[in-house]
């Protein structure tokens, strides 16, 4: 614990993205072998201090709820990271501004010693852009509903990816993403550290 302490506070005081908007958004420095990895925070998330704080976790948590373990619970026992930990602001159109690849790449020493620290057996990858960080993604049909094992630092992880519960997104709630989505659920169920937490 006091190792996911220590890491927290150096992310903290991260300056490296000029663009981006503080907070830092961390979750709960818990030790779990399950790591949900989401894209990055919205407007809201500084305000409230906790990553997927708002509309698109409400959602998110509403999933995880259908088999069996509430929102407490799960920001309780489960480790949540990002690929980018601050707001990337708003694009010109107003909907977020996806984080640049240069963006990406100086968060991810975060998430390599997250995943150092954990060792977790799990990832769950929420939304196209934190999935594509394990995993090539063309399109969401081809990878949510199946578990893809990834090798890590010598370990085989299983990586399960979910669509990104977003409002602005119809993708989990028209076919095939919201059969998918529920085959995902299905699959996550019945992974013995899902079923520990529960």
């Amino acid at each position: 614990m006091q190792q996911l302490k220590q890491h927290q506070q150096k992310l903290q005081q991260c300056k490296l993205c000029p663009n981006m908007i503080g907070p830092v958004i961390t979750g709960n420095p818990v030790y779990s072998k399950i790591l949900l990895v989401g894209q990055a925070p919205g407007d809201k998330e500084g305000k409230l201090g906790r990553p997927f704080a708002w509309t698109a976790g409400k959602t998110l948590f509403q999933w995880f709820a259908q088999i069996g373990i509430d929102e407490t619970r799960f920001r309780n026992q489960v480790y949540m990271a990002a690929v980018c930990r601050c707001f990337p602001g708003k694009t010109p159109k107003g909907g977020d501004r996806v984080p640049n690849k240069q963006e990406i790449q100086n968060c991810r020493q975060w998430l390599d010693e997250e995943i150092q620290l954990l060792q977790p057996e799990l990832i769950i990858a929420v939304g196209k852009l934190a999935i594509a960080q394990f995993i090539e993604v063309k399109k969401l049909t081809d990878v949510i509903g199946t578990i893809h094992p990834i090798h890590v630092n010598g370990n085989t992880i299983q990586l399960l990816p979910l669509p990104h519960p977003s409002g602005a997104s119809t993708w989990h709630r028209s076919e095939p993403g919201k059969n998918l989505l529920q085959q995902a659920l299905r699959l996550l169920q019945k992974q013995a550290v899902w079923q520990e937490l529960i």
